[in-house]
């Protein structure tokens, strides 16, 4: 089954910015492609679906994203096969998700069928920017924003949807030091913590400056009524190994339903390790790591896939965790890329190959 671009217009780059970039030192979220996708809804239609040179957008001051937030987005990633066969990673599930942030924001939902014709002939043109090397993929974030001019406080009737395109390398930041929240939140029950919208990522910059001033890379957040159940670990979900289980907060209105979190939940279970799936105490943790029983902190998400925690800090104490040679971070970890490049088999059907043109 073949693309459907007979209602998208198609306007090349007479020029290419990729000789200009170092795809062995990237920045990540810092590069972009020559081409973006964009769509505009209108008198409550999707239309005007084009792919043109990359470049700044036009709006007018009073658009409503800069004054009612009214703004989600996704991340996903492609991967190219050395036979030059691009891939995709569980994408209908990206797509569900930003629909679902759409419908809590009173932002019209995205159709199936343009969001992957557009996206797959996105990823076409710019092929060529789909590295093969270890490590590499492409970079994909879709975004809807209110468009409509005027500073009434109420939904907006125009809206933007794009694609942006932009390579990445292996994602790693290191030893990662976190603090336990105990004052400040990321979201609230009834709130908008499961939605991807940027007001949510916005609100973490500040305390996380706090933690980062103190000596530590990210907050693990807590619920917003006690602080003692653990939640998320700065923008990923986040897993605790006791012994040889391995533990997760359930998804709720305040926690994303992040698609790799599925995912590691997935692989863990099918390689025989104990999942639970339950509310995390901070003093379940603290008791853990004071006894020796806390083997494993780390949080999961689209750009790093798996990031190892070392240590937490929890009211001024802080613990380290032990160094181990096959972790279970390690070896999900490993499990989750060889499927997504192609190292492995696909035994969940999570690949999808994008079509050519």
């Amino acid at each position: 089954m073949g693309i459907n671009n007979q209602n998208i217009t198609i306007k090349k780059s007479t020029t290419t910015k990729i000789n200009e970039v170092d795809f062995s030192n990237l920045s990540f979220g810092e590069n972009f492609t020559d081409h973006m996708f964009e769509c505009d809804y209108i008198d409550g239609e999707w239309t005007n679906a084009q792919i043109r040179p990359y470049g700044p957008i036009s709006l007018d001051p009073s658009a409503k994203v800069f004054h009612y937030g009214q703004a989600i987005f996704e991340g996903m990633k492609a991967y190219k096969s050395v036979d030059g066969a691009v891939w995709l990673f569980r994408p209908e599930d990206n797509l569900i998700r930003l629909n679902k942030s759409a419908v809590r924001l009173a932002i019209p939902e995205f159709p199936k069928d343009l969001f992957f014709d557009g996206m797959e002939l996105l990823l076409n043109i710019d092929k060529e920017w789909i590295q093969t090397t270890e490590g590499s993929s492409m970079y994909i974030r879709p975004f809807i924003i209110a468009t409509e001019p005027g500073v009434s406080a109420s939904p907006a009737k125009r809206y933007k949807f794009m694609f942006i395109l932009s390579p990445a390398q292996s994602y790693y930041s290191g030893e990662v030091k976190v603090l336990f929240a105990d004052k400040y939140s990321r979201s609230a029950s009834g709130g908008v913590g499961f939605a991807k919208c940027a007001g949510n990522y916005a609100g973490q910059f500040y305390p996380t400056k706090l933690a980062n001033d103190a000596g530590y890379q990210q907050v693990v957040w807590t619920d917003s009524s006690t602080h003692e159940n653990l939640e998320e670990a700065g923008t990923m979900n986040v897993f605790f190994r006791v012994g040889d289980t391995l533990i997760t907060a359930p998804t709720s209105d305040r926690i994303l339903d992040g698609i790799t979190r599925k995912s590691v939940i997935a692989i863990a279970e099918k390689a025989g390790y104990k999942v639970e799936i339950r509310d995390v105490s901070v003093y379940e943790i603290e008791e853990a790591a004071k006894n020796g029983t806390l083997l494993e902190m780390f949080g999961a998400g689209t750009a790093a896939v798996i990031n190892p925690i070392v240590s937490f800090n929890f009211k001024g104490n802080d613990y380290d965790l032990p160094k181990l040679e096959n972790s279970y971070a390690s070896i999900i970890k490993k499990k989750i890329t060889d499927i997504q490049t192609g190292k492995a088999e696909d035994p969940f059907g999570w690949k999808y190959a994008v079509r050519s043109i």
